[in-house]
């Protein structure tokens, strides 16, 4: 590379968007930590940090505040500018204020209009910083040269003129998109980015030029070395063209001069657009710079060659199923009875399969995937062996079942399989499982452990059943406790003091292995044990402190504090319909596109966000399989309709009436009432203690508001063939399944929830955002769900479910405790203000339980059961 003495490298991991590890420490509170990924970035070469709060379960404004105003007493970390990155003003501004040195803005833009733009570069210059300008307008973004510069064009007149802005301090982003994609209308794009730089420079004085530089190679993720050269080639072609500044990853940029001469002349045909073939002909060398096509074929098929052991072993670290029945039989042939392939060179391999998860260098996806070849491989020996079903000498006996109420099993799925690969003998009950159920077969089996699982908050007063009814019956099995609404904390405070024998938190798949084996080993149980039980303990003393500390305001001063809103200026929109709409059979492959990847990864315990995770360092290769799994699956879905996504949508005028709303149908009957609760944790001064009420009119308005409803699902037709592949001892396409349902299902959840801003509400009908946009939640608007943090009692469904008609009009079904059947189904509320937001109720007193169940007309005790998760207190059994 050349000319990069005065190229600037913003560093991104200070992102809770972009980064999993800096928004885990700001979300518990780490500030430490994160203080020392800012360092990190500096110390790595960063120029600029680029600092992101935008996350819906934190209050980003005080999270920016903080982190900003600790930065400030670090020398090694302040020495360097700062760029300020929220989709909300109301973020950046507070940032704005934190800072003692020159700032920037990202970003800003037309996209909303000359108003809204003027406004916000106003208030930018008025705090003395610079600002990065998207080069986007009211009708998107651009891709062409053309559309670049005069959308620039247009902005810098704007800054200069009305504003005053210094053009200095503008800073250009003309949007780097993705070339060599196999869309001949990409082609282009990279050259765009460079010959819009030039132009910019050119005729815009004294304006800079930034860009995310990684998005150039998306093409070729999972293929570092091409990626490198990208980057280096369009660098030095950008910033010979007047390119500033960017997002690099000083890790994958190549020295241009020391790219291969072959690799460089295609990658530079590419970026440039020299000829019309340069994307296959950059894809036929692609591989040599991966290792070599060649080469990589013959080292794929040098293990057939190896003796039927070693290739047994090699299919189950491999996951490979194309030879199994065929090698096992072959094994079998040459062994004196078939357990010995089973006892030999299959466990052999399962214990390669163990060691490498265990030590990290083998993850999730992989790991059930070995699973599947050695189910294959017993199923093809059982006719063979009898009545003799155990493979090899069974470590102990696991019970494990999603408790009464609760339908979600994939995590616990998950654990099943781990646990078999490493030779536990699991039984699984499935879901929806009674205590009684639970204990009878624990006895009738003679189990070594019972395992609970669940994923609503009801399933947590469930656990603590099983775990008293343990007790008085006497049990003394340790009992594993897992799932996605259950805690360490949750489970040390409520379900360990139930049960005298020993009751252990699993956190994932991964540590279930360890546990197992350190709760049966007669060496190790009464120590591993031990340690929990004072490690629970502790917690439970801490926990009972902080309850003692917890400053709650009463109900009535937490109403006084509740969210302004000049109900005087606001006029709402009216939905096109009030009452209800169906939707039968929706079409597949429109939610494809909604798809949100990165929660689908961390389904399968990958840690990192979609797409960056196809090329993390550590996870990447894994990633990238399950991904092109996951990918073949979905357009079979898609192709052969085996999902059908039924939905319901539903409005409703409606009126505050203190914490509750009520529900009016189109005569102006009173349809219903929606129960909400609100926050009372003593906030800072001038915070607000809020409730999804605040965001509808309330009576004294002197008109209706609205406020809708909507259940859908994409789970119809999973149960079926998720069966089907586990009768075929393929556990890993039956979790896939079900995996890929649950984003179908969320994406439905998004498009219903875009359909209904743009079209049958119609308050945001001129709307036009990307998927990005959409995940990162970028709407006016919010669709709450029961059971979530704003609105987090499960109990509100059937209500819910009754206006909508829901199980009539979608199939979707609700447990005695709540819980969604299919599992694969999203429903929730709509509202409408342009200030709802998302947020968590948290702890809540005596008094607001008292009052919810005179609202809920239920007993305090009914309340109590309801809301155990939100107590700030411990209520009597």
């Amino acid at each position: 590379m050349t000319q990069t003495a005065t190229f600037i490298n913003i560093g991104e991991r200070t992102n809770v968007t972009g980064s999993a590890k800096f928004k885990k420490l700001i979300l518990t509170g780490d500030y430490t930590a994160a203080l020392d990924v800012a360092r990190q970035q500096v110390e790595a070469g960063a120029q600029v940090i680029d600092i992101n709060m935008d996350e819906a379960m934190l209050d980003s404004e005080a999270a920016m505040v903080t982190f900003l105003n600790l930065i400030a007493s670090e020398p090694d970390i302040c020495r360097v500018p700062v760029m300020i990155d929220s989709s909300k003003w109301s973020v950046i501004e507070a940032g704005l204020k934190c800072l003692q040195g020159k700032g920037i803005v990202n970003s800003i833009s037309l996209k909303e209009g000359e108003a809204a733009f003027l406004a916000q570069a106003r208030k930018v210059r008025r705090y003395g910083a610079a600002v990065v300008v998207m080069a986007f307008d009211e009708a998107g973004q651009a891709d062409t040269v053309e559309r670049k510069v005069d959308i620039c064009a247009r902005a810098y007149k704007l800054l200069t003129e009305k504003v005053g802005f210094p053009p200095e301090d503008i800073i250009f982003d003309p949007n780097i998109f993705a070339v060599a994609t196999g869309i001949e209308e990409h082609n282009g794009y990279g050259l765009a980015f460079i010959e819009a730089t030039r132009r910019i420079k050119a005729t815009l004085p004294h304006a800079h030029v930034s860009g995310g530089v990684s998005n150039i190679s998306f093409s070729f993720r999972g293929n570092d070395r091409v990626r490198e050269a990208m980057h280096s080639v369009f660098l030095y072609h950008a910033i010979d063209a007047g390119m500033d500044m960017g997002i690099v990853n000083a890790g994958q940029i190549a020295i241009y001069s020391e790219i291969p001469a072959e690799l460089r002349e295609r990658v530079e045909d590419v970026i440039l657009n020299r000829r019309p073939d340069a994307t296959d002909r950059l894809l036929e060398i692609a591989d040599k710079y991966k290792g070599g096509a060649a080469e990589k074929a013959v080292e794929d098929e040098a293990w057939r060659a190896l003796p039927v052991n070693k290739r047994l072993a090699h299919a189950l670290v491999k996951g490979i199923t194309t030879y199994i029945d065929a090698d096992t039989e072959e094994a079998r042939l040459k062994t004196t009875r078939p357990l010995d392939v089973i006892e030999g060179p299959l466990m052999d391999g399962m214990n390669v399969v163990g060691d490498l998860f265990g030590s990290g260098q083998m993850f999730l996806p992989q790991v059930v995937k070995s699973a599947r070849v050695m189910k294959q491989a017993v199923a093809h020996l059982l006719p063979y062996i009898e009545a003799e079903k155990s493979a090899g000498e069974v470590k102990g006996k696991i019970l494990m079942a999603t408790v009464k109420g609760d339908v979600h099993d994939i995590g616990k799925n998950i654990v099943g399989v781990v646990l078999q690969c490493n030779n536990y003998q699991v039984i699984d009950l499935g879901v929806m499982v009674s205590t009684d159920k639970i204990l009878e077969t624990a006895q009738a089996e003679k189990v070594d452990i019972i395992g609970l699982s669940g994923l609503i908050t009801p399933s947590l007063e469930e656990m603590c059943t099983v775990a008293a009814e343990m007790e008085r019956q006497g049990f003394t099995q340790p009992l594993l406790i897992g799932g996605a609404t259950t805690s360490k904390v949750h489970t040390a405070v409520k379900i360990a003091p139930c049960y005298s024998g020993p009751t252990v938190h699993v956190l994932d798949a991964s540590r279930a292995v360890g546990v197992a084996g350190s709760l049966l080993s007669n060496a190790m149980r009464d120590k591993f044990a031990a340690d929990v039980a004072d490690e629970y303990a502790r917690l439970r003393a801490k926990r009972a402190a902080n309850d003692r500390e917890e400053r709650l305001l009463s109900l009535s001063e937490a109403r006084t504090r509740k969210f302004p809103v000049d109900w005087s200026a606001y006029a709402p929109t009216r939905p096109t319909f009030l009452g209800l709409k169906v939707f039968e059979d929706y079409d597949l492959q429109e939610l494809v596109s909604r798809i949100d990847w990165t929660p689908f990864f961390r389904t399968w315990e990958l840690a990192g966000n979609y797409p960056k995770i196809l090329d993390d360092p550590t996870v990447g290769e894994s990633a990238r399989s399950l991904f092109a799994d996951a990918q073949a699956m979905l357009a079979r879905i898609v192709a052969e309709k085996w999902l059908k996504p039924r939905g319901v949508i539903g409005f409703w005028a409606a009126s505050s009436i203190g914490d509750d709303v009520a529900l009016y149908d189109e005569r102006g009957a009173a349809a219903g009432v929606a129960h909400f609760l609100r926050q009372q944790v003593d906030k800072r001064q001038g915070a607000h203690d809020l409730c999804l009420a605040d965001f509808v009119a309330p009576e004294a308005a002197g008109y209706r508001d609205y406020i809708g409803g909507f259940a859908v699902t994409a789970g119809h037709g999973v149960d079926e063939r998720a069966k089907a592949f586990e009768a075929k001892h393929d556990d890993y396409s039956a979790i896939l399944l079900k995996a890929l349902a649950d984003r179908l299902a969320e994406a439905f959840a998004e498009r219903m929830h875009e359909r209904v801003r743009r079209e049958f509400w119609g308050y945001a009908a001129d709307e036009n955002l990307s998927n990005e946009d959409l995940i990162r939640e970028q709407y006016q608007g919010i669709r709450p769900a029961p059971g979530y943090p704003a609105c987090p009692d499960h109990s509100e469904k059937p209500e819910l479910f009754r206006l909508l008609n829901a199980t009539e009009n979608t199939g979707i079904a609700l447990s005695e405790n709540f819980a969604m059947w299919p599992a694969a189904s999203v429903s929730g509320y709509y509202i409408a203000h342009p200030q709802a937001h998302y947020f968590g109720v948290g702890k809540i007193g005596r008094d607001q339980v008292a009052d919810y169940a005179a609202r809920r007309n239920v007993t305090v005790q009914q309340a109590e059961r309801w809301l155990s998760p939100n107590l700030a207190y411990e209520r009597n059994r």
